[in-house]
C-alpha cells in the first residue's frame, strides 16, 4: 500500500510540475512578457567630441533600406562561413531592467548608427559609431507605456539628411539632429485624434518630401506632420491603425503611398492624404503587420493567422486582384522579390517551426518549400540572402527558383536568446549588425 501511494504521490507531482510549466508558458504567451535575461550593461557615457557626419557608399537609412525593398547595396560579401563571421562589437545595455523589450532596427548613415531603447519610465534613442560601437550621443524622454511584448519602441527609426525620426510604443513622434542629439519637436499621434492599437504603435516613420509619415488611427488613422516643425499638415481616414510600415509607390510616374491598416490595404496620395483606393483585409486582432512588397506594377501583401496573401495589379486610381491564396501567409516577416520571385517565410512567429519558400510573384505558384530554417526575418545583400531565424542563427541563401541552397550558417550568431529574435538584419557599409533586445552585435560581412 506504500509503495502504491509513492508511486501515485510520484506520478501527481510529476503531472503538477508539468502543468506548472504549461500554465507558466501559456501564462507568457498571453502576458506577451519578454524578460531581459543575459549581460546587461550600464549605460556608458557618450565620446568628449563629437565627430562631424559622414555618408556611406551602402548606407541603411530607414526600414527596408534606402528603396523599401530589403536590398542592401553592400558588395563583395563574404561567401566562405566555415569559420564564422568576424564580430566587430558588441554592446549590451539598450534596455535596462527586467521587462523593457525593444524590438525597433538600428538604421545606418555613415559614421552614424541609430538605435532604440527603453528603461522602466523613458523611451531611449542611442546614436552609436558604426565602425567602432562608441556611443556618440544619447537622447530620452519619459513615456508611459504598456508592457504586452515590452513597452519600447517597435518602429525602426528613419534618418533624413541631418536629422533623425523615431516613433515610440505609446505614440510619440519625434525629430532630433542626427550629430548631437539635440531634440528638435516632439508630438503624440494621439493629441490630432489618434487611439494606440492592441500592441502599441508600430509602423516605422517614413519620410517625403517635407512630411513625415506615420498611422495614428482613431480619427487620425494616417497623420503628416511637417518634417521641420512637427505641425500638422494633413491627416486621412478613420479606423484602427495596423503595425506595418507604410512604403512609396511609383503609379505612372507619380509616388502614391500604400498603408496597412487593421482592416485593409490602401493606396493614398501622398500630397493630401486622399484615399485613392482601399482593399478589404482584416485579420484576427487586427494585426496586418507585414510590409508590401512591389514589382513593377504589382503588390503583394500576407498576414498570418491562416490569412494567407494576394498580389494586386495597379493603375492609375484602381487596382484588380491578380490572385489570392495561402501559398504564403506570413505574420510578421517581410518577404522580398529577386528577379519576379518571392522569397519569404510562412507561418506565424509563435509556432517556431515556419517554412521558407519560393512563389512566382505573378501567379502564385509555389516554386519549393523548406522547413529546414524554422521561421525568421532576412535581408538580401550582393545576390545572397541572409536569413535570422528567432532563435539568433544566421543562414546564407542563393536565391535560385528550382531548389533550395544554403550555403552556409553562422550558429547563435545571437548569443543568449531565450525569447523570439523578432528583429531584423541590417546590413550597411561592409557590416552586419543583429538586434536582440538589449544586445546590438556587429559583424564584418565584407571579405577581408
Amino acid at each position: 500500500m506504500k509503495k502504491r501511494t509513492v508511486v501515485l504521490f510520484s506520478i501527481v507531482t510529476i503531472l503538477l510540475a508539468v502543468i506548472f510549466v504549461a500554465v507558466y508558458m501559456i501564462y507568457k504567451r498571453i502576458s506577451h512578457a519578454e524578460e531581459i535575461t543575459g549581460t546587461k550593461d550600464v549605460i556608458p557615457q557618450p565620446v568628449t567630441h563629437i565627430p562631424p557626419l559622414t555618408k556611406g557608399s551602402a548606407d541603411w537609412p530607414h526600414w527596408r533600406g534606402p528603396n523599401m525593398d530589403g536590398k542592401s547595396a553592400v558588395t563583395s560579401i563574404r561567401t566562405d562561413w566555415s569559420k564564422k563571421l568576424k564580430k566587430c562589437w558588441e554592446v549590451n545595455y539598450l534596455c535596462q531592467g527586467k521587462a523593457n523589450s525593444t524590438w525597433s532596427a538600428p538604421v545606418v548613415q555613415g559614421n552614424r548608427l541609430v538605435v532604440t531603447g527603453r528603461d522602466d519610465k523613458s523611451d531611449w534613442v542611442f546614436c552609436l559609431d558604426a565602425d567602432h560601437g562608441t556611443l556618440i550621443w544619447s537622447a530620452a524622454y519619459e513615456s508611459a507605456s504598456e508592457t504586452s511584448h515590452g513597452p519600447g519602441a517597435r518602429a525602426t527609426p528613419y534618418i533624413d539628411d541631418n536629422r533623425v525620426y523615431t516613433f515610440g510604443r505609446s505614440g510619440d513622434l519625434v525629430c532630433w539632429m542626427l550629430e548631437d542629439g539635440h531634440m528638435v519637436w516632439k508630438k503624440n499621434v494621439k493629441e490630432p485624434g489618434g487611439v494606440e492599437p492592441q500592441w502599441g504603435y508600430s509602423t516605422s516613420p517614413i519620410v517625403f518630401e517635407n512630411k513625415v509619415i506615420v498611422q495614428g488611427g482613431g480619427t487620425a488613422l494616417v497623420i503628416a506632420y511637417d518634417k521641420m516643425t512637427g505641425s500638422v499638415l494633413w491627416k486621412s481616414m478613420e479606423g484602427d491603425a495596423g503595425y506595418a510600415a507604410s512604403i512609396l509607390m511609383p503609379v505612372d510616374n507619380q509616388p502614391e503611398l500604400l498603408i496597412y491598416h487593421a482592416k485593409a490595404l490602401s493606396m493614398l496620395d501622398p500630397e493630401d492624404g486622399k484615399e485613392i483606393w482601399s482593399t478589404p483585409w482584416a485579420t484576427n486582432y487586427g494585426v496586418n503587420a507585414t510590409t508590401p512588397v512591389i514589382y513593377n506594377n504589382l503588390v503583394f501583401h500576407t498576414s498570418g493567422y491562416g490569412m494567407g496573401g494576394e498580389v494586386l495589379e495597379v493603375t492609375k486610381n484602381r487596382y484588380a486582384i491578380k490572385w489570392k491564396s495561402k501559398v504564403i501567409a506570413s505574420q510578421h516577416s517581410d518577404p522580398i522579390v529577386i528577379h519576379g520571385y518571392l522569397y519569404g517565410y510562412s507561418g506565424d512567429s509563435y509556432g517556431q517551426n515556419g517554412t521558407f519558400k519560393c512563389v512566382e510573384m505573378a501567379t502564385g505558384k509555389e516554386m519549393w518549400s523548406t522547413g529546414s530554417i524554422g521561421w525568421g526575418t532576412m535581408i538580401y545583400a550582393d545576390g545572397y540572402l541572409i536569413c535570422l531565424d528567432i532563435k539568433g542563427n544566421v543562414y546564407l541563401i542563393k536565391p535560385d527558383i528550382k531548389k533550395f541552397c544554403k550555403l552556409g550558417e553562422f550558429q547563435h550568431a545571437l548569443p543568449g536568446v531565450t525569447s523570439p529574435a523578432w528583429t531584423c538584419p541590417v546590413i550597411a557599409n561592409g557590416k552586419l549588425y543583429l538586434r536582440y533586445l538589449q544586445r546590438l552585435v556587429c559583424y564584418r560581412l565584407n571579405k577581408e
